[in-house]
């Protein structure tokens, strides 16, 4: 039990099961979708493929920075870190759920999807995770990778990287950036500890970064209204009037947030941009699928 423990903190399960998410409800959006008879069968592979794959690169994630992690209070009990599992076990895992994930992808969906998978693994894993320590221009660089099951979610459903993927992986790359930087305030301590550089303010917590997830959310607002005015979503009727409705409110709540942090400058306040974003996320994707156009 303890052996399974470790294995779902490898993968950091949470996490994963949102990226996943974001690449279920992308394919859900496609027209490819409706084609398939097998709906449920090609959710779940698609849900199975995204998790092994996005737990291959957390693996490998956390077997590159075992000793910094062990540094730091929020993770020096990862299973790597604590010393509970080997280097190489770590390894063996990421390669195996790597090569897995890139298999069910390219068998149940097209190697197009599988092609993009490897490419976001590759960033995450050996390209973001490096680069924390060397600049805060990583947080621009891990946002492909965090944006693209959106677009590997497209790719399953249409297999090529039409309009509509590209819109779901810029809604998913503007919102990193609040959600992002809100973690980083939070943890900011502890990634300075480990050296991570990850605010765009080098002084830390700042009326800059503070302004910045205003910014970014003020963007976020004329791209979750994009499906609408291009053909994805219908803005029209019960259900077009309601996901409108709920993706400006959506927007509202987010931006407010980070107003609110801007004026207050205190963890609490980045504390709930922080979860105010998970929220936001789900919502708005949701709220597309329920105007969805047919």
């Amino acid at each position: 039990m303890k052996k399974v423990k470790d294995y779902l903190q490898l993968v950091k399960l949470s996490l994963s099961i949102m990226v996943v998410f974001s690449s279920v409800i992308s394919f859900m959006l496609t027209k490819g979708y409706d084609a398939y008879e097998d709906k449920l069968f090609r959710i779940l592979m698609l849900f199975a493929g995204g998790m092994l794959v996005t737990g291959s690169a957390n693996a490998i994630n956390q077997v590159v920075e075992k000793d910094t992690d062990a540094m730091m209070k929020r993770t020096a009990k990862r299973p790597v870190a604590a010393g509970r599992m080997s280097v190489t076990e770590g390894w063996a895992f990421a390669i195996i759920t790597g090569a897995a994930g890139v298999l069910v992808l390219g068998n149940y969906f097209n190697w197009l999807a599988a092609g993009l998978a490897v490419f976001s693994l590759f960033l995450y894993a050996f390209i973001y995770t490096p680069l924390k320590k060397v600049n805060s221009i990583a947080v621009l660089v891990g946002a492909v990778p965090g944006a693209l099951p959106c677009l590997i979610g497209w790719a399953a459903g249409e297999n090529n990287l039409g309009m509509g993927g590209w819109i779901l992986f810029a809604f998913q790359f503007f919102w990193q950036f609040p959600h992002f930087w809100a973690i980083a305030w939070v943890a900011h301590r502890d990634y300075s500890t480990a050296g991570f550089k990850l605010l765009p303010a080098e002084e830390g917590p700042t009326k800059f970064t503070a302004m910045q997830t205003i910014a970014y959310s003020l963007i976020l607002v004329p791209v979750t209204l994009l499906p609408f005015f291009t053909g994805m979503c219908s803005y029209a009727g019960t259900r077009g009037m309601v996901a409108v409705g709920l993706v400006l409110l959506a927007n509202v709540f987010m931006t407010w947030r980070c107003v609110n942090l801007y004026n207050k400058m205190d963890v609490s306040s980045a504390r709930k941009v922080m979860f105010g974003s998970y929220m936001y996320l789900p919502v708005v994707m949701l709220a597309w699928l329920l105007s969805k156009a047919v």
